[in-house]
């Protein structure tokens, strides 16, 4: 499969879940994190093929991880979360958080589509010079970068429900 469809389908499926999971007013359940979680190891399985290690293949991998890290910390921020009367913990996800997630995951899309349609040659060439091996490095990229997002802000909404239980308790 190309980088595009990797990176479209990959992309497509965790910014569904995540939307869907995150946006208004929404309960944080152990079920609620578990879901993300369950649904990148379901794009890892299903998208990443091989670990290229030739050349400098494992540093854009985990530059794609450090940047997804990074990303996903902000997303964390960007979901508030309050303790309820009830004793039930709740985010609030709003416009910054959807278009954080939207944007990243469309400038991996728009990125992969312009690897094969607009910028091809220039590619290779970067290829070449950095010893990256291909399309796999690429396409691991992207789905390591979208996986690390979601771990991390998997991290930060777990902080935050640990922080709230202990001011309560």
């Amino acid at each position: 499969m190309s980088p595009f469809w990797t990176a479209l389908i990959a992309s497509g499926a965790i910014l569904t879940i995540i939307l869907a999971t995150d946006l208004g007013t929404r309960r944080l359940t152990t079920w609620r994190i578990l879901r993300s979680v369950l649904a990148v190891v379901v794009v890892v399985a299903f998208f990443v093929r091989s670990l290229p290690l030739d050349g400098n293949d494992p540093l854009l991998q985990l530059a794609g991880i450090g940047l997804g890290l990074i990303c996903g910390l902000i997303g964390g921020t960007l979901l508030p979360a309050h303790r309820e009367e009830s004793g039930h913990i709740f985010t609030v996800g709003g416009v910054g958080y959807a278009l954080l997630w939207t944007l990243l995951s469309a400038a991996r899309v728009v990125f992969a589509y312009g690897s094969e349609h607009w910028f091809g040659p220039d590619i290779v060439r970067f290829s070449i010079n950095y010893q990256l091996s291909g399309q796999d490095v690429y396409a691991n990229t992207f789905v390591f970068m979208a996986v690390a997002m979601v771990l991390a802000r998997t991290g930060v909404l777990m902080a935050k429900r640990r922080r709230l239980v202990r001011e309560a308790g």
